[in-house]
This record gives structure tokens, sequence and C-alpha cells, in this order.
């Protein structure tokens, strides 16, 4: 005899078009949205997300995918960052979208250099003080593997020594190729954290 199992999976959509959003809560019901553009890709998208009430996930960029790193020039790294989130964060909050259901990610590698990806890591926790959890999606990134001269394959040890520190910095969520080893570096955090008395 067969038994059928039946399980809910909540499915991530990478968009920035309001359309994508309707069409996928039409197939899949209560869907997470990732938005790389934070709403500036789309005007629809923050009424459409406020509308069907889903989670949101808004990302920290500058300009397109195509022109962004050409806008890499910043005063400071992170208090600008922080400062474009929140803006981002108003316009969401005045869309009518439950802030309860709204993520936020820094961007690694999105309008921004190596060496300013590993400035960004390292005051993350500033972005804190905005009240919103973090994700963070820095596996098998250029600014892991070029900074070690390795590939993209090599760089698995590497990323989770950069997911360590971002836990650190207060990441909520990590956006993750490789889930188990992930997990144990989520763990082992989880673990050393528990016995942390500090200095």
């Amino acid at each position: 005899m067969s038994h059928v199992v039946s399980c809910r999976i909540k499915f991530s959509i990478d968009t920035f078009r309001a359309e994508v959003v309707r069409r996928a809560v039409a197939q899949f019901g209560d869907i997470i949205v990732n938005d790389i553009s934070a709403g500036y890709g789309d005007s629809e998208m923050l009424a459409t997300v406020a509308e069907l009430g889903v989670p949101y996930i808004a990302m920290h960029m500058r300009g397109t995918p195509q022109t962004m790193q050409q806008q890499t020039e910043y005063g400071d790294i992170v208090a600008d960052v922080v400062s474009e989130l929140n803006e981002r964060l108003q316009a969401i909050k005045k869309a009518g979208i439950e802030l309860e259901r709204v993520a936020l990610d820094p961007g690694f590698g999105f309008a921004k250099t190596t060496e300013q990806n590993f400035e960004l890591l390292a005051g993350m926790h500033a972005l804190k003080e905005l009240g919103q959890p973090l994700l963070v999606g820095v596996s098998r990134k250029s600014m892991i593997y070029k900074t070690l001269g390795i590939t993209p394959e090599e760089s698995l040890v590497a990323t989770q020594a950069v997911h360590w520190e971002a836990l650190r910095q207060g990441a909520t969520l990590l956006r993750v190729h490789d889930v188990r080893e992930a997990v144990e570096t989520i763990k082992l955090y989880e673990k050393f954290t528990e016995n942390d008395k500090g200095f």
C-alpha cells in the first residue's frame, strides 16, 4: 500500500515585477517575494505585495543589474546602506505592507565593490537599528572566491566563515547554496553564543 504525504512548502520567488508576483500567488499561494530592487523596479510592486499580504524581502541595490557596478560611490557605505534601506522601509510602510512580514537584505555584490562588501559586512550590525530581520546572501559570491583566487566551486569552506561573521553581525536569515553546511554553521554559532561570556 502506498501512502501520500501532504505537505505545504513555501516558495520564494526572485522578481521585481508585480505581475509575476500575482501569477505566483495564484499558482502557489502564500509565497515569499524577494525583490532585488526594493520596489524601484516596478511602481506597482509595493501596492501589490500589500494587497496580497505576502512576505517581502527588500534588497539594497542601486540602478539595475546592468548598471549597478557603475554606481558604487558611497560616502560611508554602512551609513548610506542604512539610510537607503530606511527610505525603502518607509515606502514599504506607506504602501500598507505589514512590517512584521518584511525582511531587509544589504545586497552584497549589488552596486558594491569587493572592498565595500567586506566593509559592509563588518558594519552590518548597524542595520539592526531598522528593526527588521536581516537576510544575507553571500554564498559562493565573488567577494569570497576572487579574494582567495579560487573558483565558486572551491569556496564552500570560506563561505561558511563569512556566514559565521554575518550571523555575528546580526543576520537572521542566510540565503545559501549548501544547506547542510549552512545548517551546521548555524548550529555551531548558536552553541557558541549560548556559552559566550564576553570579555
